[in-house]
């Protein structure tokens, strides 16, 4: 009898279903739990900051019910940032890519995630991993369409962006190295990025000491078969946007390739990179500096396995929320072959360049970097190189300090000696803000007009 009362009410139920779905076939969903969050975004989109500034949704205030206040971009500022300070120094020493803002803005319904309260809430995925194998998957076709990768036989491995991922790079290689009975040198060609340096210094290992410029060691010690080495090769270099090459070769010697440059927007992509080890940066590739995720692609198994083990000691992984973020983000860019995304962004820097150059061809005072054009294989043509920074070179013999010489002139950029090189040297960020640029263009026509009559014509 019981059985028999159970099997009516799920035969019951399963109609009252079936009917409802049939009832509501032509009807249109209509979201619930979404509508808050929705409104909430649309809101503070909304909020216009006269243009020099954005709302976020997490900004000041939110706690308390109000609309959280306009963040003003560099020397504005006013309630609504339409103010611009008078004789504001320019911040040129960043390296945000906030020139891809305006390309995001155009693509909000796309590139928007909405994460529920539960979304992921465990510490792994279903597969007992932290890696999302859809964004993995992502991420070998962005490099197919981009052909500035071989993905085929290498581990994807996720980071903190490409910082944490440097740091457990080195630390695998120092480890398979290292007799122990003596550091791990490691080595990067100068002009080099700091943090190479930085980060050696600060983890202090017994297995790891930070050499210098990878030329000079060469020229001392020559491929010798007894150091063990570790040279970081950056390609686009940073600061000078270069491409570059390893200096040392033999069997004690392993590589790290920081690939964080070599997108279209930089650089020609000449050749896919197909490396033992090669790192990539979500803020370069998108300009999603702040969401912390970088990439690498190890050929390796036994690096790949002590990486992976240093990102799980340090932080269980990337962050779930992040992956999927991420996730949204590069399916909009490879979901037109990076077509949109990839001209706007070298179409931007071409005519920052361009405009840098008339401005600097009127000095003898200061030089640019020069680099050849090159074959791209992306976009199939000869195209110049739009580096992420200018690397200033001061000419007079008396401007021993390019930094100072800058900052007097209420330029900040970021001084040659922090990359391994001379004073005379001095990095300028051309990556920021539309406002930022401007600001810079217009202090470094007052700064070149000293010495040169006409260049407010510019």
């Amino acid at each position: 009898m019981e059985k028999n009362l159970l099997v009516t009410v799920s035969i019951v139920l399963n109609l009252v279903f079936i009917i409802h779905i049939l009832y509501n076939k032509s009807t249109t969903w209509n979201p619930t739990w979404t509508n808050r969050a929705a409104v909430e975004a649309e809101e503070v989109a909304s909020v216009s900051c006269s243009g020099h500034g954005r709302a976020y949704v997490d900004g000041l205030d939110v706690l308390d019910g109000n609309k959280p206040p306009c963040e003003c971009n560099n020397c504005y500022t006013g309630k609504d940032c339409s103010f611009l300070l008078p004789d504001c120094p320019v911040d040129a020493n960043s390296g945000d890519p906030l020139f891809l803002e305006p390309f995001w803005m155009r693509k909000a319904e796309k590139s928007s995630v909405l994460v529920s309260g539960w979304h992921r809430m465990s510490y792994l995925y279903q597969d007992g991993t932290y890696v999302s194998e859809e964004l993995e998957k992502v991420i070998r076709k962005l490099h197919s369409v981009v052909g500035n990768a071989v993905t085929d036989n290498r581990f994807v491995i996720f980071g903190s962006g490409s910082t944490q991922l440097l740091a457990a790079a080195a630390h695998a290689l120092s480890l398979t190295n290292s007799s122990y009975s003596s550091p791990t040198r490691l080595l990067a060609s100068v002009p080099f990025y700091a943090m190479y340096k930085e980060q050696a210094e600060f983890f202090n290992s017994r297995y790891l000491k930070f050499e210098g410029d990878a030329s000079v060691w060469k020229k001392s010690k020559g491929n010798d078969n007894i150091t063990q080495v570790i040279e970081v090769v950056t390609s686009p270099n940073n600061p000078d946007g270069k491409l570059k090459r390893a200096v040392l070769d033999g069997p004690n010697v392993r590589t790290i390739h920081d690939y964080a440059y070599y997108w279209p927007y930089f650089s020609p992509i000449t050749v896919p990179a197909d490396e033992d080890l090669s790192l990539f940066s979500l803020s370069k590739a998108t300009g999603h500096a702040g969401s912390r995720f970088g990439w690498g692609l190890v050929k390796d198994k036994a690096v790949y396995e002590k990486m992976k083990r240093y990102i799980q000691l340090s932080s269980l992984g990337v962050s779930r929320t992040t992956q999927l973020y991420v996730l949204q983000l590069l399916k909009v860019v490879v979901s037109d072959g990076g077509d949109e995304i990839f001209h706007f962004g070298y179409e931007t820097l071409k005519k920052r360049w361009d405009t840098l150059n008339k401005i600097f061809s009127m000095s003898t005072r200061f030089s640019l970097q020069r680099i050849k054009p090159e074959y791209c294989n992306y976009f199939k043509k000869v195209r110049d190189f739009t580096p992420s920074y200018a690397w200033v070179k001061c000419e007079r013999s008396a401007d021993t300090n390019c930094y100072e010489i800058f900052r007097e002139a209420k330029i900040t950029g970021r001084d040659g000696k922090v990359f391994g090189s001379e004073g005379s040297f001095v990095r300028l960020s051309l990556i920021r803000s539309q406002d930022d640029f401007d600001h810079l263009i217009d202090m470094l026509k007052k700064l070149v007009s000293h010495e040169v009559v006409g260049a407010d014509s510019i």
